[in-house]
């Protein structure tokens, strides 16, 4: 696999708009070329190389192009976005929409990420080493469906509405979140090893939800079906005894979701 190297340069204060740094986009293209690529900054378009060093040529294909960010660019936006293959590594933490709507591919960031992370993602793995922001694997505004397919992998914590309008794939946070998990769910799993603040689960009509840590805020519309133990999704595990629910029964729908929560960190349910 060929390898192209941007490292920033200088201080951004406008946050730029960068969804051309994908594999699909850097394949074929020389070094000179990948440097004059197109980024906007506020209402202007300016070339890469206005932020980034540039070194390394890219493969003939996609599938055959890593990208390596060597720095932190949290002011920068849609790194990744609809990308279908390659891979991209970030050494530091990333901006708004990192993985936006990707469809292959594999995405490492070794440090946080802003909201939006994976937003209606269809497929490929979105693996955030740090913590992430809210919306991560949402529905965008004014849409109903969220990330269809793909892998989020989080090993730090994440905010709010994780997993909003969640239509398929697979979420795993090794930490806690907040506000609104997996709202509007209706189809794809989250799984949650650390603590929930609370509306886990709201207006969800399909899907699996794993907490296996403690729920402040347990929603009413929750339903208990059965107890089971040491729960397993494909690769996926989740050892213990779990209180499965079916939910959420606030909202007229056909079908429910499903709700495990661990019950040695739930006494109360």
């Amino acid at each position: 696999m060929t390898e192209i190297i941007l490292t920033p340069v200088g201080k951004i204060d406008i946050m730029i708009e960068a969804e051309v740094i994908i594999p699909d986009i850097f394949a074929s293209k020389s070094t000179d070329e990948i440097k004059n690529l197109l980024v906007w900054q506020g209402p202007k378009q300016l070339p890469l190389s206005d932020f980034f060093d540039v070194k390394g040529n890219a493969a003939s294909s996609p599938q055959e192009t890593s990208i390596v960010i060597d720095g932190d660019v949290t002011r920068v936006k849609r790194i990744g976005a609809g990308m279908t293959a390659g891979k991209i590594k970030i050494n530091g933490s990333a901006g708004m929409h990192v993985g936006s709507e990707m469809n292959g591919g594999e995405i490492v960031v070794t440090g946080d990420v802003e909201s939006w992370a994976g937003m209606e993602m269809k497929g490929g793995l979105l693996h955030i080493m740090g913590n992430g922001k809210d919306h991560i694997g949402c529905a965008y505004r004014g849409s109903w469906h969220g990330m269809t397919g793909g892998r989020i992998l989080i090993d730090g914590n994440a905010v709010s509405q994780l997993g909003g309008g969640m239509s398929g794939g697979e979420i795993v946070v090794t930490g806690s979140v907040e506000n609104f998990c997996g709202i509007r769910q209706n189809a794809g799993l989250i799984v949650v090893k650390g603590d929930a603040n609370r509306g886990v689960g709201a207006e969800m009509s399909g899907g699996t939800i794993v907490v296996t840590g403690h729920i402040k805020n347990f929603l009413p519309g929750f339903e208990y079906v059965d107890t089971q133990s040491d729960l397993t999704f494909d690769d996926i595990t989740c050892q213990g005894d779990f209180l499965q629910f079916s939910g959420d029964h606030a909202i007229v729908a056909r079908t429910k979701g499903a709700l495990y929560v661990s019950k040695n960190a739930n006494e109360g349910l």
